[in-house]
């Protein structure tokens, strides 16, 4: 650890953990956060920051004025949980039915609580300011938090100059964190497609249009859009999750109801993906006698690194944690994140922090979204560490 940081997070360390388990006890679907959010700014306030509430929701942001002037650089984390039944035996675990923090939110919340903290005690030596950002609805896609704060003002008053995020990584080990310039994670879109047919009985299928058989080839014919309408050196995927059709073994549907997402990192790419969705599911149904609505609904852009920020990230990295448990991401994940709407308005920082425990083979770690994930504890302070390092690194140029 950075050695000024370190006996601070060690002081702090104990109720960093404590507010994690509150929080990973007492989980809140999204746009439900009032109660992580009234304990956020809590803690906020006895630290003697300038805080706001309801910025955009249950959003919190929360100021901390250094004692010369210069840039503001805010930290982001998200509070909201999943709608799933916990089995991970963690003492801490989930007190709501079918609510559990399986993204690791709480833990984002922890850390960032943690680099206010930590960031108070030193406020004498900052020369400008840290916003925190407590951000609500995260997994709401395709709206997300993030646009209503900052449609509420969250990156004004004073001007946030850049914005560094991070997220817990279960395919990395514990002690290590990753990140890349560019795109780090891809464009999150929803994709609704009615096909229409004509109802008939199973033993007379000439007298209907399939609207099954229909469906099944329009699924097959989307995966040639990721084939044969995007480079191979891009990277682009069409997933159909559900299908909905039929009421009876015996009749011919008139009706199926498609549901899935796309995912692009190329904004370019994410731009002609509806245009080329429609005309190959039109197409296809209407060859075969049927037709074809479609829906296509944006949610969260590509997440985008800047060079910049990168380049104080990897240096602060080097600092606390050590070239050699840098993770240089090769390729981005296809993974949603609404931390990317921060991006496209300023400089931005995703990292992902290791949190697979020593001794826990890659295969056997519980991936996020999962009723099983439970991050390492001891990655904690490691992202409190990076969150805390990269500020003063950008605030030192």
């Amino acid at each position: 650890m950075n050695k000024s940081l370190k006996p601070l997070i060690e002081k702090h360390l104990a109720r960093i953990n404590d507010l994690r388990c509150r929080i990973h006890k007492n989980p809140e679907l999204s746009r439900n956060e009032a109660g992580t959010a009234a304990l956020v700014a809590s803690v906020l306030k006895e630290a003697g920051l300038d805080v706001k509430e309801g910025v955009g929701g249950h959003g919190v942001s929360a100021l901390l004025k250094g004692a010369k002037d210069g840039p503001c650089i805010a930290l982001r984390a998200d509070m909201d949980a999943l709608p799933m039944e916990e089995h991970t035996g963690f003492p801490c675990s989930s007190s709501v039915k079918g609510v559990m923090h399986a993204c690791g939110h709480d833990v984002h919340t922890a850390m960032v609580l943690g680099a206010a903290l930590v960031l108070s005690e030193i406020r004498d030596e900052v020369s400008g300011s840290v916003k925190f950002i407590f951000q609500p609805a995260e997994e709401d896609n395709p709206t997300g938090g993030a646009p209503a704060m900052i449609a509420d003002g969250v990156l004004k008053n004073p001007d946030v100059d850049a914005v560094f995020g991070m997220h817990v990584w279960p395919s990395l080990k514990t002690g290590t964190v990753g990140t890349r310039e560019g795109a780090l994670m891809g464009a999150s879109d929803r994709l609704f497609l009615t096909v229409r047919g004509k109802g008939a009985h199973g033993s007379e299928p000439e007298n209907g249009i399939d609207a099954i058989a229909i469906a099944a080839q329009v699924i097959t014919a989307l995966q040639t859009i990721v084939s044969r309408s995007v480079s191979p050196l891009d990277a682009a995927v069409v997933s159909i999750g559900t299908i909905r059709g039929g009421n009876r073994y015996n009749v011919i549907a008139d009706e199926v109801i498609l549901e899935g997402t796309v995912r692009t990192v190329n904004p370019e790419t994410q731009e002609k993906m509806p245009s080329r969705i429609s005309k190959i599911a039109r197409g296809v149904a209407e060859g075969m006698g049927g037709e074809c609505e479609i829906e296509y609904i944006k949610g969260y852009p590509p997440l985008m690194n800047s060079r910049e920020t990168t380049e104080k990230a990897l240096s602060a990295l080097e600092k606390t944690i050590g070239k050699e448990n840098i993770i240089h991401v090769e390729k981005p994940a296809l993974g949603g994140e609404d931390f990317s709407f921060f991006s496209r308005e300023i400089k931005a920082q995703f990292l992902w922090l290791g949190c697979r425990p020593e001794g826990v083979e890659k295969d056997d770690m519980p991936p996020l979204h999962n009723n099983r994930f439970l991050p390492d504890e001891k990655a904690i302070p490691v992202g409190v560490e990076v969150l805390a390092a990269c500020v003063l690194e950008y605030l030192s140029k």
